[in-house]
C-alpha cells in the first residue's frame, strides 16, 4: 500500500493508523499547492479530488477520505482492535466520533485557517469552533480515549485535528481533558513514528 500525505495534514490520521497496524506500506509526500508528488507525479491524476489522504491498495484501487481509510486499515488487522467489530454499537459510536470530528472540528478549523476566509466569517466560525471543542470535551469526559480505555482510529483523527489549534490561536489548555488526551496520544510509539517520518519531530 502507498499513502499519499502532506506533513501534519489530515493524512496524519491514517499514517498513525498504518503505524499502529503494522501493515507494510510506503509513503509519498504531496505538495498540495502545486499538486505534485515528491516523485514529480501530477497528484490530480492519482486522486482527482486533489487533497490528501489517498491510499493506493496493493490491488491498485484508490481509497480516499480519512474516515474510510482508517476503518479499512483497522478491518485489515482485527487482532489489533483498532476499531470495534462491524455491526456493533461500539462501531457506530466510533463512526459517530469520526463524523463529528470531520464535519464539526476539521471543517470549522479549515474556515479559520484558510487565508482567503473573510475576517467576518472567521468571527462567526471561531466561537462555533470553541463550542464544538467544548462538546468534544464533554463527550470525552474523563476517559483516556474516545471509546474508553482502548485506542481506536477515531483517536488518531481527534489527535490530528487538535494539533492544529495553535495555528489559529486557540489554546487547547482551555479544555484540560482534551489537552491531556492530546499529550497521551502523542506519546504513543506509533504516533511518534508517524511524526518523525513526516519530519514534524526529530
Amino acid at each position: 500500500m502507498k499513502l499519499y500525505y502532506s506533513p501534519g495534514a489530515c493524512s496524519m490520521s491514517p499514517h498513525i493508523v498504518l503505524e499502529e497496524s503494522g501493515l507494510p506500506h510506503r509513503l509519498e509526500r504531496v505538495d498540495l499547492k502545486a499538486k505534485v508528488t515528491e516523485t514529480g507525479a501530477d497528484y490530480t491524476t492519482i486522486n482527482p479530488k486533489g487533497y490528501v489522504p489517498a491510499l493506493v491498495l496493493d490491488s491498485g484501487e484508490l481509497l480516499t477520505e480519512g474516515p474510510a481509510i482508517v476503518q479499512y486499515l483497522a478491518d485489515r488487522v482485527p487482532e489489533k482492535k483498532l476499531a470495534p467489530a462491524a455491526g456493533t454499537m461500539e462501531r457506530y459510536r466510533m463512526q459517530e466520533w469520526l463524523t463529528f470530528i470531520g464535519t464539526e472540528l476539521h471543517k470549522n478549523f479549515t474556515s479559520l485557517y484558510v487565508p482567503t476566509s473573510p475576517p467576518e466569517w472567521k468571527a462567526v466560525v471561531r466561537p462555533l469552533m470553541e463550542r464544538r471543542l467544548t462538546v468534544a470535551s464533554q463527550l470525552l469526559g474523563d476517559k483516556d480515549h474516545v471509546l474508553g480505555d482502548a485506542f481506536c482510529v477515531a483517536d488518531a483523527y481527534l489527535f490530528t485535528v487538535l494539533g492544529w489549534l495553535r495555528l489559529v490561536g486557540i489554546d487547547l489548555a482551555d479544555w484540560p481533558n482534551l489537552a491531556a488526551f492530546h499529550a497521551r496520544v502523542r506519546a504513543r510509539p506509533a504516533v511518534q513514528a508517524a511524526m518523525k517520518a513526516e519530519g514534524l519531530i526529530k
